[in-house]
C-alpha cells in the first residue's frame, strides 16, 4: 500500500508561531508566573492536555478577573490565533490597567488581524457586510463585533441568496480557515447579483494550499485520513471536501483511533488540520507503515534529547522545511536555516522523501512531539577537519560569505565559521564590506584553534597568491617590441603607469609627447587607452619601459615634410617674450620671430605691435632640423615685398626706357628712309 502524505498537513505559520510563543513564555516563566490562555490555544484536545501538564490552562474574562484579584504573582495571558471581540479586547485593556501583574500577550493570526480591520473600515451608511464562515466560531464573532452596519453570517450559496442587502453595497470576506470552493461559489453569486460589490480573498493562503492539495490527493487516493481535534473548524473543511472526492475518508484525532487500516486500499492519503501537531501526524504514518502496530508504538516512546546526534529519515520536503522521521515518539524538524546557507537553494532539489540524515538535536518538545535538529551542526562537527587539515598543510578552502561583523566578515566553510578581519578581506581600508557578503570567496587558514574550534582566515592571500601567479605568468611571456592596448593607471610628476593587461610599465613624459611637456595630463588622463610598446624590460627588477609617441605622430616630422626655407605661411601668436613672439605653424611646431624681424620700424618690446592669439603672416627664414628649431619673420615679408616692389620699378623704368630709345631708333630709321631719295648717289 502505498502512502501519500500532504505537504501542508499539520499546523500553519499562524499557529506554529503561537506555539512557538508559548513554548517560549514557558521556558522563561518566571518564579510565580502564571499563564494563560484566553480560550484553548488550538482546537486539538491531547494538545491542550500537554499544554495543561506544563502548567498553562485556558481561561476566560470572567474567570480571569478572580485569577487577578486572587493572584500573588504576574499573570501572562496569551490572546490566541482566533483573536477575542472587540468586548473582550477592550476589557483585556481595562484590565491591564487595573492589575500591573498582567502582561497580555497577543497572538492572533496576521490573517485574522486584517479581517478585523476589514470590518472596521466597512463602517459607512451605504455598506452591508456579509462574512461566511460559522457564527459561533469564536473568529466569526471577533470579526462581526467590529462591524457597525448591517451584516450577515451565512456557510453557504444557499444561504447566500436569502440575504436582504437593503439596496446596499455588499462587502464580502470569509472565515480563514473556510471551504475555498464553497467561498468561490458565494463569490460568483454576488457578482451575478451586485456589480459593485467588493471582495476580500480572507482565506489563509496555507488553508487554501492545505485544502486544493487534500482535494488532490483524495482523488487519487482509495482511502483518506483526516487527522485533527473534532472542534477544529478547519479540519472539518478537509473532511468536508475529502469525503466528496473519496467515499472512504477517515476523521481521526489520534492513533488511537485508527483501529484497523483501510480495506482493499492500494493508495491512502494522510492529510491534517492546522491545529495538528507533527507528532500525531508521525504517529498516523509510522502506524500505516508498520504492520506491528504494538512494536511500533512500543518504539515511538524512545526519547531524545537535546545535544544527541541521531539519524532521520525524511517523510516530508516543503519549501523552508523537511520533516525526518527520528524513529522515536517525536518529528524531526530541519528548517531551511539549519541546512544551507544559501537562500537560493531549493530544498527539493537536495533531498527526496526516504533520504536518511544524520541530525544534531537542537531541542526536544514533548508537548507538541517535535525536536528542532539541525545538519549545519553535524556537518560543521565532520567538517572541522577539514580547516585543520587546510591550516597543517596550507592548503586553499572556499565557502561564502554570510555576514559583516564587527572588524571583517563570516565565512562559512562546509558548516563552519571562520572569522575574515578587514585588513584580510580584500576590500581597500574604508571599502564596504557587505559587498561581499553572498560571495562564494577562496581562504587560507592563517589561525587555527582546535579547543575553541575558531579558524582566521584571509582571503587577500590568495587574491595575492592569484596575482602573483598571473602576473609570473605575464613575465615570463614578455618581449622587447611587444605592443599592447594599456590602460593608464596614475600619473606622476615624470610619467604614466599603464596596465598592459596585469602588470604595470611605465611611459615616460618624453616618451608621451614629441615636443617638451611637463606634466603627462597635458597628453593622457586617467583611464585612457593607450597603444603602447615595450622599449625595455627588466625583468629581475620587474620594471617594464613603455613607448608611446610614434614617428606618425611627429608633429616636426609631417612640418619638415611640407615646407622650405623662404615659404610664407599663416602663423597664430601663442607666447610673447620681451626678445620676441612664439608663433605656431601647424599642430605642435612653433616658431621664434625675433623682436629685431618683428618690424621694418624699431619697436621696444613684441607687445606694441603682437596680441596673443592674432594670425599674422609669416616667412620661414631657418629650419634647424637638427635641434628642431624654427625662425620665422614678419619683417622679411615687408623686406621680400619692399624689394619685389624696387625690382618691378627698376624693371618698368628699363622697359619704358627700352621703349623710348626703340621708338628712337624707328623714328631715326624713318627719317633716313625719307631722306632717301634726296641723297646724292641715291640715284
Amino acid at each position: 500500500m502505498s502512502i501519500i502524505v500532504s505537504e501542508y498537513a499539520g499546523f500553519c505559520p499562524g499557529v506554529r508561531r503561537a506555539d512557538d510563543e508559548v513554548s517560549s513564555l514557558i521556558r522563561k516563566r518566571r518564579e510565580g508566573e502564571k499563564i494563560y490562555t484566553l480560550g484553548e490555544l488550538i482546537h486539538n484536545g491531547i494538545y491542550i492536555k500537554s499544554l495543561e501538564e506544563r502548567g498553562v490552562f485556558s481561561t476566560d474574562i470572567e474567570s480571569l478577573k478572580s485569577i487577578l484579584t486572587e493572584a500573588s504573582g504576574e499573570i501572562t495571558l496569551v490572546i490566541r490565533t482566533h483573536g477575542v471581540t472587540l468586548e473582550d479586547e477592550e476589557a483585556l485593556h481595562n484590565l491591564s490597567k487595573e492589575y500591573g501583574a498582567l502582561r497580555v500577550v497577543d497572538l492572533t493570526c496576521p490573517y485574522v488581524k486584517r479581517l478585523h480591520k476589514i470590518a472596521k473600515e466597512a463602517d459607512a451608511d451605504e455598506n452591508f457586510f456579509v462574512m461566511v464562515g460559522d457564527p459561533n466560531h469564536i473568529e466569526v464573532r471577533g470579526v462581526i463585533s467590529r462591524v457597525r452596519s448591517p451584516y450577515a453570517v451565512i456557510k453557504s450559496e444557499s444561504e447566500a441568496r436569502g440575504v436582504d442587502l437593503l439596496g446596499k453595497i455588499p462587502i464580502l470576506c470569509a472565515q480563514t480557515t473556510q471551504n475555498l470552493y464553497e467561498f468561490e461559489k458565494i463569490k460568483k453569486f454576488f457578482k451575478k447579483l451586485c456589480t459593485n460589490v467588493k471582495i476580500f480573498d480572507t482565506i489563509c493562503n496555507v488553508t487554501e494550499n492545505r485544502q486544493i492539495e487534500a482535494v488532490k490527493i483524495a482523488k487519487e487516493a482509495d482511502a483518506m485520513i483526516v487527522v485533527g481535534g473534532k472542534d477544529s473548524s478547519n479540519t472539518r473543511k478537509l473532511y468536508e471536501l475529502c469525503s466528496k472526492e473519496c467515499p472512504d475518508t477517515r476523521w481521526i484525532e489520534s492513533v488511537a483511533d485508527l483501529t484497523d487500516f483501510p480495506d482493499g486500499a492500494k493508495c491512502t492519503g494522510i492529510t491534517a488540520g492546522a491545529s495538528t501537531p507533527d507528532g500525531i501526524i508521525l504517529e498516523v504514518l509510522k502506524s500505516m507503515e508498520n504492520e506491528n502496530f504494538v512494536e511500533m508504538l512500543e518504539g515511538s516512546l524512545k526519547t531524545l534529547h537535546t545535544g544527541e546526534t541521531v539519524t532521520g529519515t525524511v517523510f516530508t520536503i516543503a519549501e523552508n522545511e523537511i520533516k525526518l522521521d527520528l524513529g522515536a515518539k517525536f518529528t524531526g524538524v530541519l528548517t531551511k536555516e539549519q541546512i544551507t546557507d544559501d537562500p537560493s537553494a531549493k530544498l527539493s532539489d537536495m533531498f527526496k522523501v526516504g533520504d536518511e540524515l544524520e541530525v544534531f538535536v537542537i531541542r526536544v518538545e514533548d508537548g507538541k512531539g517535535i525536536a528542532t535538529v539541525s545538519k549545519k551542526r553535524v556537518d560543521a562537527d565532520n567538517s572541522w577537519v577539514i580547516l585543520k587539515d587546510a591550516y597543517d598543510n596550507g592548503t586553499t578552502l572556499e565557502g561564502k560569505v554570510v555576514s559583516v561583523i564587527k572588524g571583517g566578515v563570516l565565512l562559512s566553510v562546509s558548516g563552519n565559521t571562520v572569522f575574515i578581519p578587514a585588513s584580510q578581506s580584500g576590500i581597500a581600508r574604508g571599502g564596504d564590506l557587505s559587498t561581499l557578503v553572498g560571495t562564494t570567496q577562496k581562504v587560507k587558514v592563517l589561525e587555527f584553534d582546535a579547543s575553541r574550534k575558531r579558524a582566521l582566515g584571509s582571503i587577500k592571500a590568495i587574491l595575492t597568491e592569484e596575482k602573483k601567479a598571473r602576473e609570473d605568468a605575464i613575465w615570463a611571456g614578455l618581449e622587447v617590441g611587444q605592443q599592447y592596448v594599456g590602460t593608464v593607471k596614475n600619473l606622476t610628476n615624470y610619467g604614466a603607469f599603464v596596465d598592459i593587461g596585469g602588470v604595470d610599465g611605465m611611459v615616460h613624459n618624453s616618451e608621451l609627447s614629441w615636443k617638451r611637456i611637463k606634466h603627462p595630463s597635458q597628453v593622457v588622463s586617467v583611464g585612457q587607452e593607450l597603444n603602447v610598446f615595450i622599449k625595455e624590460l627588466d625583468v629581475e627588477k620587474k620594471r617594464i619601459s613603455l613607448g608611446y609617441k610614434t614617428e606618425d605622430m611627429d608633429s616636426w616630422a609631417k612640418f619638415a615634410a611640407s615646407y622650405n626655407e623662404g615659404d610664407i605661411v599663416s602663423a597664430k601668436i601663442v607666447s610673447l617674450m620681451p626678445f620676441g613672439a612664439f608663433a605656431e605653424v601647424c599642430e605642435d611646431v612653433d616658431g621664434l620671430i625675433h623682436i629685431s624681424r618683428i618690424s621694418t620700424e624699431r619697436i621696444n618690446s613684441p607687445a606694441d605691435v603682437l596680441s596673443v592669439g592674432q594670425v599674422v603672416d609669416v616667412m620661414i627664414t631657418e629650419i634647424d632640423n637638427e635641434n628642431r628649431k624654427l625662425a620665422l619673420s614678419i619683417r622679411a615679408i615687408t623686406e621680400a615685398a619692399e624689394k619685389a616692389a624696387a625690382a618691378e620699378a627698376r624693371a618698368k623704368e628699363a622697359a619704358e626706357r627700352a621703349a623710348e630709345e626703340a621708338a628712337e631708333a624707328e623714328r631715326i630709321a624713318q627719317e633716313r628712309a625719307d631722306m632717301a631719295p634726296y641723297i646724292v648717289g641715291s640715284i
